[in-house]
């Protein structure tokens, strides 16, 4: 029988401490693991931020989506011979290796994204169904996706991917900063900076933003109102992708059918805490939970508080200020 829930380990104790001395001490690699975790989520991030701002609609099969990718940067690195170990390949043989996985794994993702749009969501957009139809579908459709790859992959993780030996690049107050995180976090500001800049300057991006401002205007002016809303769902898609290689490079046992539940919850999160519908938020958003997770988990002594430490975050935004910190809907976002 398909477990529904997953039992959690017991707790070392169940009192709640306060570590001080000991964030202190870990304080800066706290800090850039906290930074490189946050980029992971912040490329996820941004896919909620974009369908919510063209449609409205909390897309939780987003958390698959960036599954799905993960799966094939697993089959895609399994098949060119890498495992546990550290592959026996040169510098550049590893780089168009892990190329090759990124560009498949956001085939992958994309993919899945635009699927899901054309399966689960155009067909409610025709009969103009209400929000809630929408929520509770997309629910439906993150359940349906686990559970494929469930019954065709089964419960346990997938084979732990070893992609490269972390080099130390430099040192900051004690702390050894590696290739890895450089390597992760560099690359997932990059692909931000640029999706903004699309969204901001392109052709497309000005639909984007024009959908998300006002639709039926949009469609009166010759925006392929369609063409947009698919356009979205397929970029989403492709940062998922490669947040997916990240997380295999970050967390190379990670990889099972329910394990972009909590992730993508988390990734939510950060789009709320920076601002939902808001590209730049989702970035800042990213970052920050990243942070607090990672102070949060020292900070109380325990690895598992790193998920509660993000809930809580969520409700206290949403009660708070449930705009976020930046607060701009993406149709009202400066060029």
């Amino acid at each position: 029988m398909l477990p529904l829930l997953v039992p959690l380990p017991p707790m070392e104790n169940d009192w709640i401490s306060f570590d001080v001395p000991s964030l202190m001490q870990n304080f800066w690699s706290a800090t850039f693991d906290g930074l490189t975790f946050g980029a992971i989520y912040a490329l996820v991030a941004l896919g909620y931020t974009l369908v919510y701002g063209v449609l409205n609609l909390i897309n939780f099969a987003h958390s698959e989506v960036f599954i799905v990718g993960c799966y094939a940067v697993v089959f895609t690195l399994t098949s060119l011979g890498f495992g546990p170990s550290v592959p026996r390949l040169g510098l550049t043989a590893i780089i168009l290796n892990l190329v090759l996985a990124l560009v498949l794994a956001m085939a992958a993702s994309a993919a899945t994204a635009f699927l899901l749009e054309r399966v689960a969501y155009k067909p409610l957009r025709k009969r103009n169904a209400p929000r809630l139809v929408f929520l509770i579908t997309a629910i439906g459709a993150s359940f349906t996706i686990q559970y494929i790859i469930y019954l065709v992959r089964g419960p346990s993780p997938e084979v732990a991917i070893t992609m490269f030996r972390p080099l130390a690049i430099f040192d900051v107050f004690g702390t050894i900063i590696d290739s890895q995180q450089v390597v992760i976090v560099i690359a997932a500001i990059i692909m931000m900076v640029a999706t903004e800049r699309f969204i901001s300057k392109s052709r497309t991006g000005r639909g984007i933003r024009a959908v998300a401002q006002d639709p039926d205007t949009a469609t009166l002016m010759g925006v392929n109102k369609e063409r947009i809303i698919i356009t979205t769902f397929v970029i989403g898609g492709v940062l998922a992708g490669a947040a997916a290689l990240f997380y295999v490079m970050k967390i190379p046992s990670g990889v099972q059918y329910s394990g972009g539940f909590v992730l993508g919850i988390k990734a939510f999160a950060a789009a709320v805490l920076g601002g939902i519908g808001n590209v730049r938020g989702a970035l800042l958003g990213g970052l920050l939970l990243g942070l607090i997770g990672n102070y949060g988990q020292i900070l109380l002594g325990n690895s598992q508080w790193t998920d509660v430490v993000a809930f809580v975050v969520l409700v206290l935004v949403l009660l708070l200020r449930p705009q976020g910190i930046l607060g701009t809907s993406l149709g009202r976002s400066k060029a």
